[in-house]
């Protein structure tokens, strides 16, 4: 390794110079947040701009430094894919935006925040846990899909005449049993069914009128009650367990990782005495504990 190379090695991995990076961020996020006041931006116009391109520029210089940290092969900054996810945000911030397309620019900017997840090791601990829980996830959507499909068929057929404005089609019946899942007043939507439209729910400023009514007690009970405790209850969590099972997985990834990296390290002489240090103190009282134990010996002879 060339000093050149261990000179920005040493810059790129000190903690000094990624809690800076993680204070530009955190002042990246305030700037963008700032720009959704016309007001500010109006007054402060121009101190937002230059903090704009001062935060743009140390990002660039982040990216630099962690190039040159690679030596001879900079192109090896681009294996790690945290990078290329930063490489990209500050390189689109460049792209050439007039007119409508500075909205463009300003959602790149709050980009910017999501460079947090990289600085941030619990955050990338997350992040990982829900990559690796998106194949599952898929499959347990799929199952949600499933239910979702059998009862909004079911629920126009059962209420589509009573319940025209949750139930008049399939795709506003999926609609209307996702609000029930999400347990957003889903009693109300049930109590529109269990007793008809032209008791509850229903009036004559409503935008859907109550052409004819039925009311189901029973049936309208049983399918809302079985449809959350099948939808709610049961296959929702299964995404938190998927999720769980995942956050495992990242953490021993995450812990495995670590041990490389301290079994990669080379030992430096200040180490290397630190342990002479230790194990001479481990020495010295052991020794102290042996010379006490034969005094005592001496002493009952």
């Amino acid at each position: 390794m060339d000093k050149v190379q261990e000179f920005f090695k040493k810059i790129a991995d000190a903690a000094w110079f990624q809690t800076s990076i993680t204070v530009v961020i955190l002042l990246a996020g305030v700037l963008v947040g700032i720009e959704t006041y016309p007001a500010l931006v109006e007054r402060f116009e121009h101190p937002i701009h230059i903090g704009d391109q001062i935060i743009l520029w140390i990002f660039v210089a982040e990216i630099v430094v962690k190039m040159l940290a690679e030596g001879k092969k900079p192109w090896r900054y681009f294996l790690d894919p945290w990078n290329v996810f930063d490489f990209v945000i500050v390189a689109a911030c460049f792209l050439p935006f007039e007119g409508n397309a500075v909205t463009v620019l300003r959602l790149l900017r709050l980009l910017r925040v999501l460079k947090l997840v990289k600085a941030l090791p619990k955050l990338q601990i997350l992040v990982g846990a829900l990559l690796k829980s998106i194949p599952s996830m898929v499959y347990v959507s799929l199952l949600l899909f499933m239910l979702f499909y059998v009862y909004a068929v079911a629920a126009v057929f059962l209420f589509g005449t009573n319940d025209p404005l949750h139930f008049e089609n399939l795709e506003i019946a999926m609609l209307s049993l996702f609000r029930v899942v999400t347990l957003e007043d889903w009693t109300d939507v049930m109590y529109i069914n269990m007793y008809g439209c032209d008791r509850y729910g229903y009036s004559a400023d409503s935008v859907v009128q109550c052409v004819t009514p039925k009311a189901q007690p029973l049936l309208g009970a049983l399918f809302f009650v079985s449809f959350v405790l099948t939808g709610t209850m049961i296959i929702l969590n299964l995404f938190i367990g998927v999720i769980m099972s995942g956050m495992d997985e990242a953490q021993a990834e995450a812990a495995d990782m670590a041990r490389m990296e301290q079994a990669d390290k080379k030992p430096t002489v200040v180490s290397e005495v630190d342990i002479l240090v230790e194990q001479v103190a481990a020495l010295s009282e052991r020794l102290a504990a042996l010379q006490r134990m034969a005094k005592n010996q001496q002493q009952d002879e």
